[in-house]
């Protein structure tokens, strides 16, 4: 597995380097809108096909499942790919977005890669050999309540709005609680930041499995736990995740799941 992840390592460094080249230029972008408040530039499109191409050399039977260009081939190992998390910053010259690069074998997600290429910082993964950051061993953090904790989270916007409201509902609950709430705007990022102890927990609705896959492995690695935020309704799939250190996800499940709309 770790010549798979180093192969994961080159493919996210080479994509997160194309995206710090085009951000001291990002007037020049070619920016596309791909649904309301959902971009695409040129940048997305380049780095994706750059980490595929990185991959597939070495590994030219796996698949492949990335934001830009969808599913592509078929067989037991499957990368899934983010090429630029945080699109929206990114465009806007807000210095936080990242390269999220998960593997999943056999239906398991085995492998991670989360990439912060204005600060440089990897985040790795690997299943039963717990998580790194730039090689040193990375845990959650010791906190055990919501009070007092750093929670990390992500706005419901375009098909997700009927989250609205019982989102703003969670928010307010949380907010009477923790120390504070951050919204940076790269959920991998969120993901890692909690693997790493930076966060103490994250939820958020909606996401697509390449935001995700690989951070909710490292933050399980480092010792917390990642839990559908709707009962039955897998996080996988749906995005609708709740994370953090085994107490201070509880809790947030405990705050957050009474306002949860009734089922329809």
């Amino acid at each position: 597995m770790q010549a798979l992840l180093n192969t994961a390592i080159q493919a996210a460094r080479k994509g997160g380097d194309l995206a710090i080249r085009e951000f001291s230029r990002i007037d020049r972008l070619d920016v596309r809108s791909k649904a309301r408040n959902e971009f695409v530039t040129q940048v997305d499109l380049a780095a994706e096909q750059q980490i595929i191409e990185t991959i597939r050399r070495r590994y030219p039977d796996h698949a492949f499942l990335g934001e830009e260009s969808g599913l592509s081939g078929q067989g037991d190992h499957v990368w899934i790919i983010d090429p630029l998390d945080g699109t929206t910053n990114f465009i806007h010259g807000f210095p936080v977005f990242s390269v999220s690069i998960a593997l999943k074998v056999r239906g398991t997600l085995e492998a991670g890669v989360i990439y912060d290429p204005c600060r440089q910082e990897l985040f790795t993964g690997i299943r039963g050999s717990g998580a790194q950051l730039d090689g040193r061993r990375i845990r959650v953090s010791r906190q055990v309540s919501v009070e007092g904790a750093l929670i990390g989270t992500g706005f419901p916007y375009r098909s997700n709005l009927r989250w609205g409201k019982p989102y703003l509902a969670m928010l307010g609950s949380v907010m009477q609680e923790a120390a504070g709430i951050r919204r940076p705007g790269s959920a991998a990022l969120d993901l890692a930041y909690v693997a790493a102890g930076r966060l103490d927990g994250f939820w958020e609705f909606g996401l697509s499995t390449w935001d995700i896959a690989a951070g909710a492995l490292m933050i399980q690695e480092a010792g917390g736990l990642v839990s559908d935020l709707v009962p039955g309704d897998p996080w996988l799939d749906s995005g609708n995740l709740v994370a953090g250190t085994p107490k201070v996800h509880d809790a947030l499940l405990k705050m957050l799941r009474p306002h949860l709309p009734e089922p329809a």
